[in-house]
């Protein structure tokens, strides 16, 4: 089978704009919940979630936090320059990034780029009663992209900034402006390490009262961080899905967390596509490692299917001495998961419903095959809300 010869069509639906959930209901855990258990579906409610896992089964969730990434600045003339910030660019590290106190440049989308000619722009901003200003100036372009340096007074740190001037940048097909509600609903309860600008969107309905349930009902929980980037947005505009370039994202898996997967293979459940394809990245990373091969830890789009056969406690094992200093395994990853897929650590999934066209939803048709139709016609047909502030579903495919 040639999965770069999968047509992107086969894998649409119509998704009128109703069915998008613009704003999130009053409660996570009283969203839907679409459960389907190899073949079967029924709709039940997200709080009886620990109910339904099995209870044998750990929990991976992705812990990133959403940051304050979509920033206005106006130029004298009254013109808006939004300025998105993708990833760190120098300092290349989140952390370090997060920590500077005086500049750092940063890989950003910018709104109306043609109106910002070489003049450095400026805003002032107010922390803990102390005036900021903060420059922003335009370095070089990189493709589509542009390495923008900011500068600061006051000695905060560059999280502090953000977090003061940015907004929280919601999804694009919500065609509407951030609002206060979105602060604290457009994260997890869990979020902890920022570095994504969309949510791991699973996650949005957990609630503390859940993980003590789960807890009580002893369901394990590991926690790996992933920092989604803005190319999760991006549908799939080519005829085949091997003319679609996936973007790349950074992942952390932490030994305790490491070892609490190796230890529960077999009966793993992903919170979501951001864990899956960690965790399914990992898989990737130990097979190169078994293969010798140096550039194990960046995880190319297409190369998990050209790769020999390995059990997963076999990879994974593999890379037991590859841990930094900080007891973390560090990598950056591509990988695309199609139908056709064999998946290697993830047993069931938590997920949302996802557009039309998208890597997600070839995602979700890797890992239940044609049922997706099903699935997602039932979803349509029973009042189900779609997209990232939407309803969920847990999903056990047939064996």
């Amino acid at each position: 089978m040639n999965f770069k010869d999968i047509k992107i069509s086969d894998y649409s639906y119509i998704l009128p704009d109703e069915k998008i959930a613009k704003f999130p209901i009053e409660k996570r855990e009283n969203s839907n919940l679409l459960f389907y258990n190899g073949g079967s579906i029924n709709i039940q409610k997200f709080l009886e979630i620990p109910d339904i896992l099995p209870k044998d089964n750990l929990l991976v969730s992705n812990n990133t936090k959403v940051i304050y990434a979509r920033i206005n600045f106006y130029k004298k003339t009254g013109s808006k320059i939004e300025i998105f910030c993708l990833k760190p660019y120098q300092p290349a590290d989140y952390e370090t990034v997060f920590s500077e106190r005086k500049s750092c440049k940063w890989e950003c989308i910018v709104g109306n780029l043609k109106k910002w000619k070489e003049e450095d722009l400026s805003k002032t901003i107010f922390i803990n009663n102390e005036e900021v200003i903060v420059y922003a100036s335009k370095n070089q372009k990189i493709e589509n992209k542009v390495i923008v340096e900011f500068k600061w007074n006051g000695g905060y740190t560059f999280s502090e900034i953000l977090n003061n001037i940015g907004q929280i940048p919601i999804p694009p097909y919500l065609n509407r402006q951030s609002q206060e509600i979105d602060k604290s609903r457009y994260q997890t309860v869990y979020s902890r390490i920022g570095g994504s600008v969309a949510a791991p969107t699973a996650g949005l309905h957990f609630t503390e009262s859940i993980f003590e349930k789960l807890k009580n009902q002893n369901i394990k929980h590991a926690e790996i961080t992933l920092h989604v980037g803005a190319g999760t947005f991006i549908p799939v505009k080519t005829d085949v899905i091997g003319g679609h370039q996936m973007h790349t994202e950074f992942f952390t898996v932490t030994r305790k967390s490491f070892n609490l997967i190796l230890n529960n293979l077999g009966r793993i459940t992903a919170v979501g596509t951001t864990s899956m394809r960690t965790l399914e990245s990992l898989y990737v990373m130990g097979a190169k490692k078994l293969l010798e091969k140096t550039d194990y830890d960046f995880v190319k789009q297409w190369e998990v299917y050209d790769l020999p056969e390995f059990t997963a406690k076999e990879a994974l094992e593999a890379l037991n001495g590859e841990f930094n200093e900080n007891d973390e395994l560090t990598a950056n990853t591509q990988i695309i998961i199609v139908p056709g897929y064999k998946f290697k650590i993830v047993n069931s999934l938590i997920t949302n419903f996802h557009q039309p066209n998208s890597t997600l939803l070839l995602l979700v048709a890797a890992f239940v095959g044609d049922d997706w139709k099903k699935i997602y016609d039932y979803a349509l047909n029973n009042k189900f809300r779609f997209l990232s502030y939407g309803d969920s579903s847990f999903l056990i495919p047939k064996h």
